[in-house]
């Protein structure tokens, strides 16, 4: 076998490293052995980790429920991240943008009166929830368009905007502070009206909610007008190449505003079904790090509607089953938080990887002493 045989027949066997499929597998694997090594260092065996999860997720009704709600939650925000990747941006900022969203939906919530129908007082909360979020993401697509400033950073920063506002509105008495009866009074809002709670599913002893069913309706709309229309090639065309777009007629920026801002949107009704489900309040850190968990899906996914609701409801039912370790294996919750962190550092590594990888131009190699060598292997 000469060697331009054997380049042909050693590439394709290298070829599933650079997969999308085999660096969310690695990065998985990495992740979990790094929480196992964190539970034993708690003093928890793999055995009581895994029953522990397992119990916390699938042991009753409740948790399973809990656990769809969870990644109906984390679906929005991957999905909205996946609309703006796609035009070239990054949305780190899912976090502020449900605290905003929760303001906004709370804000109409508790003013709705009980006798307006639960379909319209639940969507007059949550399009306040949308729109607040668009506009919260739109400050930095603008800061981005106009003026050139990261859209990293500054969603980034404008998280801690956000979580300080949801502060201020439950701790100020003229905002949303529910009245004080006495000092063991509790720094949040009001109970939200029953006309804008979010109905049950229905299911037997479970507090899943219809965020469930809208969440994998707006992961199915998303990924047909990505893939099949021509808004999801602007974006995509824009994502690829800003400066072929423009020449092309095609209107960078306006596109860029519209993937951010309606990233933003996704995040902000993430945040309105927060406060829209029981406890049907808003209080301090109601967003529960939903924001970088579905920062994390929307990786993972890479574009992929299908790969969002797999692995946010595999993210779901491991921020179930967190809260489930402390219970029952003495284990800090945070744990979930350092995994997904971990998960977060691996793809970033892996992305840059495969990029550098597939465009590292590839050094002429001696093939033989005669001077066809190269051209056969090049053909």
């Amino acid at each position: 076998m000469n060697a331009a045989s054997f380049v042909r027949l050693a590439t394709p066997r290298r070829a599933w490293l650079h997969s999308p499929l085999a660096v969310a597998a690695g990065a998985l694997v990495l992740a979990a052995a790094v929480g196992l090594a964190l539970a034993a260092g708690a003093g928890a065996g793999p055995g009581e980790v895994i029953d522990a999860l397992v119990e916390g997720t699938l042991g009753s009704p409740f948790a399973i429920g809990t656990s769809l709600n969870n990644a109906a939650i984390i679906m929005f925000v991957a999905a909205g991240f996946t609309v703006a990747y796609r035009a070239g941006l990054v949305n780190v900022g899912g976090e502020g943008q449900i605290c905003l969203g929760g303001i906004a939906a709370t804000a109409v919530g508790v003013n709705v009166p009980d006798g307006v129908p639960v379909w319209l007082g639940v969507t007059a909360a949550l399009a306040a929830a949308v729109l607040a979020g668009g506009c919260w993401a739109a400050i930095a697509a603008w800061l981005y368009v106009r003026r050139g400033t990261s859209e990293i950073i500054t969603t980034l920063l404008l998280n801690f905007v956000g979580l300080a506002l949801v502060v201020l509105m439950v701790q100020e008495p003229v905002l949303l502070r529910q009245p004080m009866t006495s000092s063991e009074t509790l720094p949040q809002s009001e109970s939200l009206s029953e006309a804008s709670q979010l109905p049950l599913l229905g299911m037997e002893k479970s507090p899943a909610t219809v965020a469930v069913v809208l969440a994998l309706i707006a992961i199915t709309v998303v990924g047909i007008l990505l893939r099949h229309s021509s808004i999801g090639l602007r974006l995509r065309s824009v994502g690829l190449s800003p400066s072929a777009s423009a020449r092309l007629g095609i209107p960078v920026d306006r596109v860029r505003l519209l993937g951010l801002s309606t990233a933003g949107g996704f995040s902000g009704l993430a945040g309105g079904i927060l406060v829209t489900s029981a406890p049907y309040v808003l209080a301090e850190g109601f967003s529960s790090g939903f924001g970088f968990t579905g920062l994390v899906v929307g990786l993972l996914a890479r574009g992929s509607m299908t790969a969002v609701a797999g692995v946010s409801l595999f993210l779901g039912f491991l921020v179930a089953g967190g809260i489930n370790l402390q219970l029952a294996a003495g284990i800090p919750s945070s744990t979930v938080t350092v995994v997904q962190s971990v998960l977060i550092i691996l793809i970033a590594g892996a992305a840059l990887w495969t990029t550098t990888s597939r465009s590292r131009p590839k050094a002429p190699t001696q093939l033989s002493h005669n001077t066809e060598a190269p051209e056969k292997a090049s053909i």
